[in-house]
């Protein structure tokens, strides 16, 4: 099959493979202790990455709505788990809120985007709809982490200021909210740092890749910069769906700090 790019064989890629040994070597003369993390982690790349081509190579063949949405169902039940998996604390349904979060905020906007934006016909074209669920729940994922870790730490940190609001008559919002909008804006600046440096001191993966596939820069641009839209609303409506849910739970109907129900993760 001809291709507008310069494809890349195995032995190539096996040539690649070699400036790893810049980050091993670098690791053995500083004395790092780092060598064996590098390697498993550059093999266990190599091989997730090798899967998934072999799977998108396939599902991409596939005509049928409901195989391509279980896939997708997969993809946001392990965003939802992961995310939680990275927070220090935990309480009882703390990962269905995560799932739930996810899977609300990254349907949403993905969806919008088959839909509304880029008209993808059908609307459950998996050449396009997975690779952008993927960037969406990736970056959804990491946010959610953040600003619901922040929102428990700051719960615990604060616990004595909460708690004399509350007893002060301050209602459970009035009690905790400087915690919940901390707990949103820690989860994104990611976002926002990613955006204020985009095109100047970074060049989005997608974008790139894109190009080198023979696209045109400007068609590439114009996607990234869709993608970056939908990833900065997936976050917000994730990061803002899961610190509520984590709100009502950990600060009770009649206003009392249930700071109980917060437990370490074990690591």
């Amino acid at each position: 099959m001809e291709t507008d790019y310069i494809a890349i064989s195995y032995g190539q890629l096996a040539l690649a493979a070699l400036l790893i040994v810049v980050n091993v070597g670098l690791s053995a003369v500083l004395r790092l202790g780092l060598g064996q993390s590098l390697l498993i982690a550059a093999l266990r790349m190599v091989v997730q990455l090798l899967l998934i081509g072999f799977v998108l190579e396939w599902l991409f063949t596939q005509d049928n709505a409901l195989v391509i949405l279980a896939i997708a169902l997969v993809m946001t039940a392990i965003a939802g788990i992961a995310a939680v998996n990275r927070t220090q604390r935990r309480f009882v349904g703390v990962y269905w809120h995560s799932l739930l979060s996810v899977l609300a905020s990254s349907s949403l906007v993905t969806g919008f985007a088959m839909v509304g934006i880029i008209r993808v016909q059908p609307w459950y074209d998996p050449q396009y709809l997975i690779p952008l669920l993927g960037m969406v729940l990736g970056n959804t994922l990491n946010g959610i982490s953040l600003g619901l870790d922040r929102f428990m730490e700051g719960l615990v940190t604060q616990r004595d200021q909460v708690e004399t609001l509350l007893a002060l008559g301050a209602t459970r919002w009035e009690a905790a909210h400087p915690q919940v909008r901390n707990a949103i804006r820690v989860g994104m600046i990611p976002t926002i740092n990613s955006m204020m440096v985009m095109g100047l001191v970074s060049l989005p993966g997608m974008m790139t890749g894109q190009i080198l596939a023979g696209a045109n820069p400007i068609d590439a641009v114009r996607y990234q910069i869709v993608i970056i839209f939908m990833i900065a609303a997936g976050a917000a409506l994730g990061i803002f769906g899961v610190v509520l849910l984590a709100y009502r739970r950990l600060l009770s109907p009649d206003h009392q700090l249930r700071l109980d129900y917060l437990e370490k993760a074990k690591q």
